[in-house]
């Protein structure tokens, strides 16, 4: 089976001596009957023309920001959608160090960073840049982006020197590009649910309970499933947030809403179900704002588990269920205990005590709780919820194959 057939690639190629590879690994996709776009920086027409790029790619090679042929049409954004697949080779120590300050001062850095799709970076440079303590501190950061790296390799180098920075050969680039498409192609059976977000349980017209989740690791493991190629559906509640355009967002409010949308959308493959849903609801909201008094005393009752009810559906239930508690207290005797409960398969646990992470945080630490023959756990140390996603969803994805 050809993974690259008809699949879009975008090649962005940097100033340096390992550039000449680039003409191969273009020979190379071609070979595959990948289609093949290619940016070219300023510097990299030092080493190859556009003219052998464009011979090679039998495609138009795009090379400055600003084209008066091609400025309507918003070539950094244009690209940027256009591609399945994003890669820079070679990424010199330049280029690394740019992306990691989200520079945007030429077409493929502003292309890179409008991206909404995965990035491969196959490092090329000498040993004592690659060693350098500002190279390691820019990938760690682009690592955490979602950034993709291939390489490099250990060998002899053009300036004579030998060690660690020669970049990935072509026929390896190939083989890592054909590993991934084989595994998107293989999720793009697959569909996944995810809940997200607060929901708010109305007191009357003007007033609700609710709670502080803002949706964002709920997002992130949105984001994660679609750009996995998981068919994604995300329910989320009231939240700032915006979806990918790749996922079938479905906003709602309350957590009877959130329950009904779910059921709709129900069998898939995986649910995750990291909402903060409400587990009380008034029991008769009032239809008028209520006036203020001395006293109130207000009715509530349970709202539907949602978790356990997807759970313990047998008819409907998913090949893997996950749960998320969020404690700030006894996390693991909690998170076991709701694991064991609610019948599903992981628990991911965070402790929102600690106010780095969790609620309205970019980052966050969490520990998942397997239930197999005997209960385990696993630490995911602090990062961003974007990298804690795609850890959770790597792990998603083992388990189904």
């Amino acid at each position: 089976m050809n993974n690259l057939l008809e699949k879009k690639i975008l090649l962005v190629i940097c100033g340096g001596i390992s550039a000449y590879k680039s003409l191969e690994l273009i020979r190379l996709l071609k070979k595959q009957n990948a289609k093949i776009k290619t940016i070219l920086t300023k510097s990299a027409k030092e080493f190859v023309t556009p003219l052998s790029v464009a011979s090679l790619s039998q495609e138009k090679v795009y090379t400055d920001l600003f084209d008066v042929e091609n400025e309507a049409k918003m070539d950094h954004i244009s690209l940027s959608r256009w591609a399945d697949l994003i890669i820079v080779a070679p990424a010199t120590a330049n280029t690394i160090s740019k992306l990691s300050t989200g520079s945007s001062n030429d077409l493929a850095s502003t292309v890179i960073l409008a991206s909404d799709k995965d990035i491969f970076l196959t490092p090329a440079m000498n040993v004592r840049m690659w060693e350098h303590s500002a190279t390691k501190e820019n990938l760690s950061k682009l690592k955490s982006y979602g950034y993709k790296i291939i390489g490099p390799e250990i060998g002899d180098m053009a300036c004579g020197e030998f060690g660690e920075g020669k970049m990935a050969e072509p026929k390896d680039i190939l083989q890592d590009i054909e590993m991934y498409f084989n595994e998107f192609n293989n999720n793009k059976k697959l569909k996944a649910l995810v809940t997200a977000g607060p929901t708010n349980e109305y007191i009357d017209p003007v007033r609700f309970i609710t709670n502080k989740s803002s949706g964002k690791q709920g997002y992130a493991l949105a984001k994660s499933l679609a750009k996995k190629g998981f068919q994604t559906t995300l329910i989320s509640g009231p939240t700032n947030l915006e979806a990918n355009h790749n996922i079938n967002l479905i906003k709602v409010e309350t957590a009877d809403e959130m329950f009904k949308a779910t059921q709709e959308n129900l069998p898939v493959d995986v649910a995750i179900f990291s909402a903060a849903v409400a587990d009380f609801k008034v029991k008769k909201k009032n239809n008028e704002k209520i006036k203020k008094q001395e006293h109130l005393n207000i009715k509530f009752e349970k709202n539907i588990d949602i978790l356990n009810y997807v759970s313990k559906h047998n008819s409907l239930r998913p090949k893997i269920v996950i749960g998320f508690a969020a404690e700030t207290n006894n996390v693991q005797e909690n998170a076991i205990k709701k694991l064991m409960e609610k019948n599903c398969d992981w628990i991911v646990a965070n402790d929102i005590s600690n106010k780095s992470i969790g609620f309205d945080s970019d980052f966050n630490e969490v520990s998942i709780f397997y239930k197999n023959d005997k209960i385990k756990d696993e630490k995911l140390i602090m990062k961003k919820k974007s990298e804690i996603s795609d850890e959770i969803i790597d792990r998603v994805i083992k388990q189904l194959n």
